[in-house]
């Protein structure tokens, strides 16, 4: 639910820039959807082009992350002043069109939901909540069994 005038009925998340404040950490935690919440990303080649296309997309850092069936959690900061917006539109095309047996199957969600990390505590219950994804939906006992996680960059939180 929005607050903001001229948002009533809005049906896709407004991208807000992440706020700058002073010399805290500006950490983005992401969540991108399969389209129709397909069970198309937990394998290993799709973790792979997931992981392969957030490097080269090198405008924002992929910090944490876990890759659940049909969507994906990651925690990211900017790097260079490019909007999220371009950045995931940069990945989900690359790990669309390289994917194996595309079959003209749409692969992503048209949006995806952003949050930015307000505090230490935030970002770590954030984490505690992702990491636990997979144990939350049976696929696995414990969450450091669960393949299909990583951290590809340190996203320390600081402030100052």
């Amino acid at each position: 639910m929005s607050f903001l005038p001229g948002n009533a009925g809005r049906r896709h998340p407004v991208h807000w820039d992440p706020l700058e404040r002073g010399n805290r950490s500006s950490i983005i935690f992401l969540t991108v959807c399969t389209k129709d919440r397909q069970p198309l990303l937990a394998s290993p080649e799709c973790h792979r082009l997931l992981v392969e296309w957030w490097n080269k997309g090198d405008n924002w850092l992929a910090g944490k992350y876990v890759i659940m069936p049909d969507h994906v959690h990651l925690f990211c900061a900017p790097r260079l002043d490019v909007p999220l917006s371009k950045w995931v539109a940069f990945w989900k095309k690359g790990v669309a069109r390289n994917r194996p047996m595309a079959n003209g199957i749409d692969f992503w969600q048209r949006d995806f939901w952003d949050t930015q990390i307000r505090t230490a505590e935030h970002y770590g219950a954030q984490w505690d909540y992702v990491q636990h994804n997979p144990v939350r939906h049976g696929l696995v006992e414990d969450a450091e069994s669960w393949p299909y996680r990583g951290e590809l960059h340190l996203l320390d939180w600081h402030d100052a």
